[in-house]
């Protein structure tokens, strides 16, 4: 899929990364949608950031800040198919909340996408030190980041992937397996279907890698969201159709169509 259509659902390119300065800020997310639960545009959640204070913050920077990056996490504009479709099973299965933050974030944030890699590819119960984050990071771009920075990136990284439950620890990071759920497997599969993957295909994406499950475990979970009406999977054989009728509105097929 071009990049140009993804955009159109809410992706982004941008070489800039929120992981700079701060992590995925799950817990400022939660906040606001318990705040929020049903937004209407962007600028109304602005302003529950900004003028309204919901996320108790001591300066008219920090949440003007604050709310700048978790626009360019999430982008917060229910118009935008991620977002609104992000919204959709964050009411609906309070449990994958953790998993639902880090892939919308990962289609906004290249660096933490791209960090996926280091962390998928590190054995259970193995230590992953600051400091092989902070290489591998290094690697993507040598030079890009100064050392203060580069340390700050990783510990930022690296508390993101904590929070969604494939690392522990606060000092020491161990890898941990992260505990996917029919309502983040779901979405997985449609963020994939949105990069023009179909059939046994969304089960290899990077996003389904993200869940961090067997193949066996995330068809058992598409089908139980199948069975809640969330998405449609029908499967004989290895034959399988996914779609997604709830998701997807019919101005958005013909961009996929483009």
């Amino acid at each position: 899929m071009n990049k140009h259509t993804l955009e159109k659902f809410g992706f982004t390119f941008q070489r800039n990364s929120v992981h700079i300065a701060r992590t995925n800020m799950f817990e400022e997310l939660e906040r606001l949608l318990l705040a929020v639960p049903d937004p209407i545009d962007e600028k109304q959640i602005s302003n529950v950031i900004i003028e309204e204070n919901c996320l108790s913050k001591r300066s008219t920077k920090s949440k003007t800040l604050t709310a700048r990056h978790l626009i360019e996490l999430y982008s917060l504009d229910p118009q935008l198919p991620l977002f609104r479709n992000l919204l959709y099973f964050w009411k609906r299965e309070p449990d994958s909340r953790a998993l639902l933050a880090l892939l919308c974030a990962c289609t906004r944030d290249s660096l933490l996408k791209s960090s996926h890699k280091l962390i998928l590819d590190t054995p259970e119960t193995a230590v992953l030190h600051r400091e092989t984050m902070e290489s591998f990071i290094d690697a993507l771009e040598p030079g890009r980041f100064s050392i203060a920075t580069l340390k700050s990136v990783a510990q930022n990284i690296n508390s993101t992937w904590t929070k969604s439950g494939h690392l522990t620890g606060r000092a020491k990071k161990t890898r941990a397996r992260a505990k996917a759920k029919p309502a983040a497997i779901a979405y997985a599969l449609y963020l994939g279907y949105l990069c023009g993957n179909r059939g046994p295909e969304l089960f290899e994406t990077v996003f389904m890698k993200m869940m961090d499950c067997s193949r066996e475990k995330a068809i058992e979970l598409a089908e139980i969201a199948s069975q809640r009406g969330w998405i449609v999977f029908k499967r004989i054989g290895n034959v399988m159709e996914i779609l997604f009728p709830n998701l997807i509105s019919a101005e958005e097929v013909e961009w996929l169509r483009e």
